[in-house]
């Protein structure tokens, strides 16, 4: 299901427990600051409007991705599906993957990468080879897709959920997300785009026990 109907709003899944959509890079996932646009909000008013629900209509928060990135978010509609899809995410029973461009090529085809992960006050990630102070173990497992000389398409499972975990990680082992400057890219991307989108999601649906597997495909303005 894809509903363009609202303005700005792609809609990838609905029914009465949960809702999954489509989200623009440079949008925020939930406001960091009163007022400020944000995807949690407008899917909030969409339903409120598509429904004619009077009141404040509940929708709980289970993941979110980084404001530059791009794809699929999850929410529930209910309590009950937002406490045991946030039991999975917590788990790491949900399957999250990513599409990313990066700088150069990597050395292998496929690898899995595990690292120690500290958040900085500076909201920062500072990436250790081997456990450390303060710093949580991170794992990611990787595909490249196509070599592009200069860039290469990945295709990247995340099996953890810390802060900036791709793009720290990626950074590390020498091959920066295209655009991210933060983590040592040297490409740059409009309004501080970095070439990040999460494509797919799957979980177990929180009354059915049945999988659901949300896709979003790269935006037309993907880098790539």
């Amino acid at each position: 299901m894809k509903d363009s109907a609202a303005p700005g709003l792609s809609i990838l899944f609905l029914d009465n427990h949960l809702v999954a959509v489509d989200k623009p890079a440079g949008l925020l996932t939930q406001s960091d600051v009163r007022g400020a646009p944000n995807l949690l909000d407008q899917t909030r008013d969409w339903i409120k409007n598509e429904y004619g629900k009077p009141g404040k209509v509940y929708l709980g928060l289970v993941h979110r991705l980084d404001r530059p990135v791009s794809g699929v978010v999850l929410f529930a509609r209910t309590s009950k599906a937002a406490s045991r899809l946030s039991e999975q995410f917590r788990n790491h029973t949900a399957q999250k993957f990513y599409l990313a461009l990066v700088e150069g090529v990597p050395e292998k085809e496929t690898g899995r990468l595990v690292h120690y992960l500290r958040k900085e006050k500076s909201l920062k990630t500072t990436v250790f080879p081997r456990p450390a102070p303060e710093a949580k173990q991170a794992e990611l497992t990787y595909t490249v897709l196509e070599n592009k000389g200069e860039t290469s398409l990945v295709e990247v499972e995340l099996h953890t959920g810390r802060f900036h975990q791709i793009r720290a990680q990626l950074g590390f082992i020498g091959h920066p997300l295209v655009g991210d400057v933060k983590y040592r890219a040297q490409s740059t991307l409009p309004e501080g785009r970095i070439a990040l989108h999460a494509n797919k999601l799957i979980v177990t649906h929180p009354t059915t026990g049945e999988p659901l597997t949300l896709e979003s495909p790269a935006p037309e303005d993907w880098p790539s």
